[in-house]
């Protein structure tokens, strides 16, 4: 492996690593057929045909087809996750070179991620994402208990924050001034660090 980390990230996810195994003699228009199907399930379509063709007519044990299956998924998806600023088309050929993925079906690779297709997969993953509520309201004020059952509580300042999200939830609760501060010094402390982070020259987009 080169010193330049891995689009897939440090760890090589084990879906992957499995994969690769399986594509060592791996028939060069099984591999297309497969990548189809793949490539259909990342668009949102049902693929349980064409897996079942492949199951019923190539040489291929439902195991085997199944590393290939989720191997190829995992790749193509992380891949696509990536902007194409960020991730090109060279550099990706490269990668796939030091994962092991025979020079045959680098190309086939390739020309999904970056091919014609590749805008209608990456609204394909949008729309299947499973997207967290955002935020469409907040609000907060100070308050201070005058009375209260507990002694320590009593005229001690805490913020009240209210969250009304996209979903239409809405969320009350108090936080300590005492806890405030540490979560403002913690935020300060990981922004600091991604900061630091993004100055060291591996982490630098190259063109």
């Amino acid at each position: 492996m080169s010193h330049r980390s891995c689009f897939l990230g440090a760890r090589i996810p084990l879906e992957v690593d499995l994969m690769v195994k399986q594509l060592k003699d791996l028939d060069k228009d099984i591999f297309r057929k497969i990548i189809k199907a793949v490539v259909n399930s990342l668009e949102g379509k049902d693929s349980k045909e064409s897996v079942r063709s492949i199951t019923e007519t190539e040489s291929l044990s439902e195991e085997q087809l199944s590393y290939i299956l989720a191997g190829m998924y995992t790749l193509l998806r992380e891949a696509l996750r990536l902007p194409q600023s960020s991730l090109k088309q060279e550099v990706f050929k490269e990668d796939l070179r030091d994962l092991r993925i025979p020079e045959e079906f680098v190309s086939d690779f390739a020309n999904v991620v970056f091919g014609n297709r590749r805008s209608v997969l990456e609204a394909a993953a949008l729309q299947q994402a499973n997207r967290l509520p955002s935020i469409q309201d907040f609000r907060w004020r100070v308050d201070v208990a005058i009375s209260s059952s507990s002694l320590t509580r009593a005229l001690q300042p805490a913020i009240l924050m209210q969250l009304k999200l996209s979903n239409g939830d809405t969320h009350r609760f108090e936080v300590p001034v005492a806890k405030f501060q540490e979560l403002r010094y913690n935020v300060a402390l990981i922004l600091k660090e991604i900061n630091d982070l993004e100055k060291r020259s591996i982490l630098k987009i190259q063109d």
